[in-house]
């Protein structure tokens, strides 16, 4: 035997002896997309195990090509087993020598809770309010479904590749989607903040398309958190949906009438009496409105349901216009006499239908005769009597 036929010996001895029995990624991480098995100086044999589990797939690399994808199961590699002999054939693999090659298993579960957010404001022109500026946040998953596309496009020679190192380019081509998705929508602004599901699933659909055409990865869910708009937009989307939960306007602004009639009555003072008067006399009609509303179901044109006999009202008192530190409006003589003792410094004004204008209360005899005839009001509690 020759020297040269000892050295090879020696050298085939020595190789063989780092055989790989078992290769398989034990996944231990939340957060790793690919993962490339350690097989530099180590020989595959005719009894060595690849073994692939549920949400990976496993892919063999030799001479810089792809040349084996596997799905979840395990394999016998050797020369025998039918999927494989193709691919040892091709790269004239001699199963006593080191794999000059690379073993890649890339992560197919679902990668979630990715958030996203506008870092700019979304202009867009709208119909009512003209141009308006809008922001969102929300969060995406995604999972990898072409292996082979991934590996060129995304992970090449790296040898541990997390999601920290692409959600960068993901996040950006998130936000261009949300961009372009209510850019081109046509849909209202107040639309857009109000029903956020559209969106979602415009930009869902449309990322799904692009990402898997471009790196093999489908966007499993998009979830618009919020979308908010301007102060003005906001508020005006605020009032929308009070209306929305108010529902009759009829109904509502009698409900709102008689709360402010019972908070005007409990008050006390000259600010009282002025909220009751302008409020009660003027709202008259509306609540005489609800009651025959409510006689007659509510139904307009109905007849006026039967009502047992009751006496006529009480002739009213005059009414007169009233001017004063209070303001103007229309009330009875008694609201008068209460105003200006009330403020009897102050300057005080009346006027009716047939005065040539306005004219001092102590010049109509009427309104003289109550002021005569009516008790000053009460001190203060404690205080001085009034000059």
């Amino acid at each position: 035997m020759g020297l040269f036929d000892l050295n090879m010996g020696s050298l085939k001895q020595h190789l063989s002896g780092q055989f790989l029995d078992v290769i398989e990624w034990l996944d231990d991480t939340r957060d790793t997309l690919a993962f490339r098995f350690p097989v530099m100086g180590q020989a595959i044999t005719d009894k060595s195990q690849l073994v692939v589990r549920e949400g990976q797939i496993a892919m063999f690399v030799a001479e810089g090509k792809l040349s084996q994808v596997f799905e979840p199961g395990s394999y016998t590699i050797g020369t025998k087993n039918t999927p494989l002999l193709s691919f040892f054939e091709s790269i004239l693999y001699d199963l006593n020598y080191p794999y000059k090659g690379d073993v890649y298993f890339l992560s197919t579960r679902q990668f979630t809770a990715n958030p996203w957010g506008t870092p700019n404001p979304i202009m867009m022109r709208d119909a009512d309010f003209g141009q308006v500026q809008l922001r969102g946040h929300g969060t995406y998953a995604y999972a990898i479904r072409d292996g082979e596309k991934f590996l060129r496009q995304m992970v090449g020679t790296d040898g541990l590749l997390t999601i920290d190192e692409i959600n960068g380019q993901l996040k950006s081509e998130v936000i261009a989607g949300v961009t372009r998705a209510i850019a081109g929508s046509g849909i209202s602004a107040l639309d857009i903040l109000g029903q956020t599901a559209g969106i979602e699933s415009v930009v869902d659909e449309a990322l799904s398309a692009e990402f898997m055409e471009s790196y093999g990865v489908d966007v499993t869910r998009f979830t618009v958190v919020s979308i908010t708009g301007n102060e003005a937009l906001q508020e005006a989307l605020d009032l929308r949906m009070k209306m929305r939960v108010i529902g009759d306007m009829n109904t509502y602004t009698k409900m709102k009438t008689a709360d402010a009639i019972m908070t005007a009555a409990g008050n006390e003072g000259i600010g009282g009496a002025g909220v009751g008067m302008g409020v009660g006399f003027g709202v008259g009609n509306v609540m005489a409105g609800a009651i025959a509303g409510a006689q007659t179901g509510g139904i307009p044109g109905a007849p006026a349901a039967p009502t047992a006999a009751v006496p006529p009202p009480l002739p009213t008192e005059a009414r007169y216009h009233y001017a004063g530190p209070t303001g103007q409006v229309e009330v009875g003589i008694s609201q008068v006499v209460t105003l200006i003792q009330a403020a009897p410094d102050a300057d005080h004004k009346v006027w009716q239908a047939g005065f040539s204008g306005w004219m001092a209360p102590s010049d109509v005899p009427e309104i003289a005769n109550r002021l005569k005839n009516t008790p000053p009001p009460l001190p203060p509690a404690g205080g001085p009597p009034p000059l």
